[in-house]
């Protein structure tokens, strides 16, 4: 039996958190760090599990994004990920399908970081073609390093915004998009 639930930051069981943990090792080979864990929380996120067992988590958290140095309140997609062996059967396209539901009625726009680019796109993302930066406390410093990699999706309030403009994030510990 399929169950998918959404459950906000702060009500999260430690039987979740346990679970979520365990995924997160599994889909990223320890390449989930700290500073990634921390991003997860703030928001909601849905958790897809298969006879009592989770095989799906992603979540969207607020943050800030400048477009034009237009400050736009964005649902930025973490921790998205499936059980490897559970791949490939649709619990991740649900997953997101839900979040980005959320992103559009709750959000000026949707964003994320991938690798995993043809994923995002087959659903609606968009990926980012202009400059990219980070807004510090000294200024914008440039972040080239993630271009190809950051993706947005448009909502009702943003319903074209200009991929090749500049677009910034606000700072945080750990990587910045």
């Amino acid at each position: 039996m399929i169950e998918q639930r959404l459950v906000a930051s702060d009500e999260l069981s430690s039987a979740d958190l346990d679970a979520m943990r365990a995924l997160f090792a599994a889909a990223w080979d320890g390449g989930f760090s700290g500073d990634d864990w921390d991003h997860t929380f703030g928001g909601v996120h849905v958790l897809r599990s298969v006879d009592g067992e989770l095989v799906s988590h992603g979540a969207v958290a607020g943050r800030t994004l400048w477009l034009n140095e237009r400050a736009l309140r964005v649902g930025y997609l973490e921790a998205v990920a499936t059980w490897p062996r559970h791949q490939g059967h649709g619990h991740g396209t649900a997953v997101v399908e839900e979040l980005d539901r959320i992103v559009r009625e709750s959000y000026e726009l949707g964003g994320l970081s991938t690798g995993r680019r043809s994923f995002y796109e087959r659903l609606g993302w968009l990926a980012w073609r202009g400059p990219l930066a980070v807004r510090t406390h000294g200024g914008d410093l440039p972040t080239p390093f993630e271009g190809g990699g950051v993706f947005v999706l448009p909502t009702p309030r943003v319903p074209n915004p200009d991929l090749d403009a500049p677009l910034v994030c606000d700072e945080r510990s750990g990587d910045d998009w």
